[in-house]
């Protein structure tokens, strides 16, 4: 097991390494450009997602599904994931990490588009879409739809369900004592309680703990900030020139490379936004919208309130913690962070413990939904083979809750990493080579000035 787990873990780094890195970045930039900057409409886009659309089709509204894709990209990633792309690759992996978000944002807009553009309609009203239709409806590549479908499903028991659960199980016992296996029951008692209502009770759970949760953890760190603020003038020039030049960095940092703090900041940025994977267009297509382009600018949001705020805010926490507490530990991660918010006395571990907890839950019950959508596909979609099928998924996606809470779990993160990479490949492909479908719906609502103009094309029904 020692040696498959081994194999597996260089399979994970290969995939993961710089052709991933280059093809999911060079995607971005190249979309942020045939798009005219989308990352410009921002504003519009923030206005609309708090906007309802109530006579439009869909099953959620916009933010519902906005709070639903949120919940599912907003994660441990974003605390220790950034935590561990510092560690390994100094304080300039920040800036990179943001940056990739900043292009990201034209990515996570064009999935969404293509989510409600190729959209179905089931017999009993429901709405279905992704990556897996917009390859089906738009490039006519059935067999790569069903290789997204296969690997979301599969992916979605490792990023999304087991080692989210772990990652709790493993906080709240260390920190309090509490049996892993009594958390597995509760969590697993939990996610059944509400994934038991569809997309309607996870929207509606999302909606409510999203912005809760997302507040608590950034007041906790703009508390931390001001507590550094002397520092902070310190840890932004650290960003900024460890980004760009390889020497000595300082503060309690040991030196790195550009090309360790490129590819740290940028891996970390692609994965914790999750824009290029595919995911969060799932979601997309439950919205109420008008039009696609509405609900593409308000997808795009997810990326912007995930990396270019979330994880730009932890990486200024943790850099100007090491910068006014040089004996920080910066070699892990894990203690880095948990160091920085030790430094605020009681609040800040507890801004941590519920962060994390939080911040999994949430990922758990949005993961679901994804791989829910993935196996509805694979069964045409309809009728009673597909019903009965995620049944049975959500069996045992609570079997695996449980599971992941009391077992290890460092071979699942490294499946989890290579059925991720697996995942985006064919939805970035369906998005570069729909890329003019994308720009001519962008030119017909937004470029035009007619994003309150209805969509003429109904869905398809299956």
């Amino acid at each position: 097991m020692s040696a498959f787990s081994a194999i597996v873990e260089q399979i994970s780094s290969a995939i993961w390494g710089w052709p991933m890195i280059i093809l999911l970045l060079g995607t971005h930039l190249f979309l942020t450009v045939r798009l005219r900057f989308p990352q410009l409409k921002i504003g519009t886009a923030i206005r609309l997602s708090f906007t309802k659309d109530k006579d439009a089709n869909g099953d959620v509204s916009q933010f519902g599904a906005l709070a639903t894709a949120l919940a599912a990209t907003i994660g441990t990633g974003n605390i220790v994931g950034v935590a561990t792309a510092v560690a390994l690759g100094g304080p300039g992996a920040v800036l990179w990490c943001w940056i990739t978000g900043v292009f990201g944002i034209a990515t996570k807009y064009s999935e969404g588009l293509l989510a409600v553009k190729y959209r179905v309609m089931t017999k009993d009203g429901r709405m279905l879409g992704g990556p897996m239709f917009a390859l089906e409806r738009g490039l006519h590549a059935k067999w790569l739809a069903v290789i997204f479908a296969v690997f979301t499903a599969i992916a979605a028991f490792g990023i999304g369900n087991t080692v989210q659960a772990n990652s709790i199980s493993m906080l709240l016992g260390q920190s309090y004592g509490i049996s892993r296996w009594w958390i597995g029951a509760i969590l697993a008692g939990l996610v059944l309680l509400v994934i038991v209502f569809g997309v309607r009770g996870i929207a509606n759970v999302c909606s409510a703990l999203v912005p809760i949760m997302a507040g608590f953890y950034v007041i906790g760190c703009l508390i931390l900030l001001g507590m550094n603020w002397s520092h902070l003038g310190e840890a932004l020039r650290l960003i900024v020139s460890g980004a760009f030049t390889s020497k000595a960095a300082g503060g309690g940092f040991v030196g790195s490379t550009v090309l360790l703090a490129c590819r740290y900041g940028i891996a970390r940025g692609l994965f914790s936004n999750e824009s290029g994977l595919g995911s969060a267009p799932i979601v997309a297509a439950a919205a109420k919208t008008r039009n696609p382009v509405r609900q593409a600018l308000v997808s795009s949001t997810g990326t912007f309130w995930d990396t270019v705020v979330v994880c730009a805010l932890t990486g200024l926490v943790l850099v100007s913690s090491v910068v006014a507490h040089p004996d920080i530990d910066c070699t892990q991660g894990a203690a880095l962070t948990h160091a920085a918010f030790s430094k605020l006395p009681v609040i800040g571990p507890l801004i941590l413990s519920v962060g994390i907890v939080t911040f999994a839950f949430s990922t758990i019950l949005g993961w679901s939904y994804y791989g829910e959508r993935a196996i509805e596909y694979l069964a045409g979609g309809k009728g009673r083979t597909a019903r009965l099928l995620v049944k049975i998924y959500r069996i045992v996606w609570i079997v695996a809750v449980f599971a992941g809470s009391v077992v290890s779990l460092s071979l699942v993160w490294n499946l989890a990493d290579i059925a991720n990479a697996l995942m985006a490949i064919p939805n970035l492909l369906a998005v570069l080579l729909l890329s003019g479908v994308i720009a001519a719906e962008t030119r017909k609502y937004l470029w035009s000035g007619r994003l309150d103009a209805e969509d003429p094309d109904e869905p398809q029904v299956l």
